[in-house]
């Protein structure tokens, strides 16, 4: 009991933000209509979770499989297998929230900074936007933050535990996304930290070294576990895809970096809002304390973005959500002398200031974020993500009333659904709840510019099917073999996911 009288406040912080971090991400999670990517990596975790054999089918398309593997745990115990690889992400963000606290705490020395984090965290709408999917970029975040929090461990310790437990971050970092080799990369820049004016300074700074170094090396050896599977090489395939190789880049070093570099520029904007940026700019011109681990914030930021404007081939602004959690400890560095200052200034109440203050930075991501859960269609979100997840033809639109319709068809007799694509949302979406069904088949064609021979044949023997959701498929819709059952928008835009009778 003295414990809790001691720490009451605290605690009820924690829980209070606790309680907001899971209504925020879990209230209608299922609501949002599947994204291409959620349906491709759900349906891998349930081909792994059903055949052994494939627990590294991710790599067959170049991705590390740490978020298959998880989402194939949850789908042992959850029943819709969209909500339980979603919820991986809740659990990271989860994670995440907490290793903020404990980043920000070790690095200020403040819990009331740490948990200004930690809120920042729960209402910042890119963090709500990907612990509500089942998307990558939410485990990539809590592997980063975590590490970056035992490095700085380490460099102010230097512990050969708190080194391996880095290692063991780092190697989990690195089987979830390549983004996470960043974590080994910035390792040197830790010697920002460093204490150079203690006595045998160069006995720690050997000892550091070496204790990186150990770090690092145990992380590669437990990230070549991948090569048991034929196909770890296409893991640098597909980071070609995304990523300019050297050799490519050294040609033409600058050429996409004014167009890169402005579209992350105006995605992080989009994100952090007016409220969160202003915070961050008094966190760096006004307060004076805490020089180093500034400094250290903004290299963990600055490079990896300056890398990806760099380097980019493909970009996503997801691709900037790891990084962009250095710059939440700044902003509430930057609330918090605020507050300071208001009380300092005006001889206001302490929990009057903080809590008047708090409320009217967090008030607008907070509203995004809301929209987001309850209003995706119109959430203020960053444009590309908009048109992504929400108003766009890689979002399931119909996903969700086509799986209906087939058990339905299928509850008496056979049919046949064949489906305008052959990788991604269709056929995975359905292949995810009808897959088991006996009375269902299910195919992709591609491409689809007209209507494909097989399907008529298949059309004299028994009920027959075909999904259309691009635009590339608008010349099939007065084919006269096909009559429409129904059709869905696909958010505000002018496309329609539409279901296909096929008359023979």
């Amino acid at each position: 009991m003295g414990f809790i009288r001691k720490w009451r406040t605290e605690i009820i912080f924690a829980l209070l933000i606790a309680v907001a971090y899971f209504l925020s991400r879990i209230v209608l999670l299922g609501n949002l209509p599947i994204f291409t990517d959620e349906a491709i990596y759900t349906r891998w975790a349930q081909i792994a979770l059903n055949d052994p054999q494939w627990r590294f089918i991710s790599l067959t398309d170049g991705k590390q499989p740490m978020f298959v593997w998880l989402a194939m745990i949850f789908m042992k115990f959850i029943e819709d297998p969209l909500v339980a690889a979603r919820l991986v992400s809740v659990a990271s963000g989860f994670f995440t929230l907490v290793g903020l606290w404990f980043l920000t705490l070790e690095l200020f020395k403040s819990r009331k900074v740490a948990f200004i984090s930690s809120l920042l965290y729960v209402v910042y709408p890119f963090a709500v936007v990907l612990d509500r999917m089942a998307l990558y970029d939410s485990m990539v975040a809590t592997f980063f933050v975590w590490a970056l929090y035992f490095s700085v461990l380490l460099v102010r310790r230097i512990r050969l535990d708190i080194a391996y437990t880095l290692s063991l971050i780092i190697a989990g970092g690195m089987l979830t996304k390549t983004a996470n080799f960043f974590s080994i990369y910035l390792l040197p820049f830790l010697l920002i930290l460093f204490n150079f004016r203690k006595k045998n300074w160069q006995f720690d700074l050997r000892r550091f070294v070496l204790f990186a170094a150990f770090s690092a090396g145990i992380a590669f050896f437990l990230y070549n576990v991948l090569r048991l599977s034929p196909f770890f090489h296409i893991i640098d395939q597909k980071n070609a895809v995304f990523v300019y190789p050297f050799s490519e880049w050294i040609k033409q070093p600058f050429t996409f970096f004014p167009g890169n570099l402005s579209g992350l520029l105006n995605w992080l904007y989009e994100y952090l809002k007016i409220p969160v940026i202003v915070l961050i700019l008094i966190s760096l011109v006004k307060y004076k304390e805490f020089t180093r681990e500034k400094l250290l914030l903004l290299v963990y930021f600055s490079a990896p973005f300056i890398a990806l404007a760099l380097f980019g081939r493909l970009v996503y602004p997801r691709y900037i959500f790891f990084m962009s959690l250095m710059l939440l400890p700044l902003a509430s560095l930057g609330l918090t002398y605020l507050v300071d200052y208001v009380i300092k200034k005006y001889k206001v109440s302490k929990n009057l200031a903080f809590y008047l203050i708090t409320a009217l930075f967090i008030a607008y991501p907070a509203f995004v974020s809301w929209q987001f859960i309850f209003d995706p269609v119109n959430a203020r979100i960053a444009t590309a993500d908009n048109r992504q997840y929400v108003n766009g033809w890689p979002v399931g639109w119909g996903v969700r009333e086509s799986v209906e319709f087939f058990r339905n068809e299928a509850k008496n007799e056979k049919i046949y659904v064949a489906t305008a694509g052959t990788f991604g949302l269709l056929p995975a979406a359905l292949e995810i709840y009808l897959v088991e069904n006996k009375n269902i088949e299910i195919k992709g064609h591609w491409p689809v510019d007209v209507l494909p021979k097989e399907l008529l044949q298949k059309a004299e023997d028994m009920p027959t099917f075909l999904i259309t959701y691009q635009k590339e498929n608008l010349n099939l819709d007065d084919n006269p073999n096909l009559n429409l059952v129904f059709q869905i928008r696909q958010g505000n835009t002018d496309f329609f996911y539409k279901v296909f009778r096929v008359e023979p």
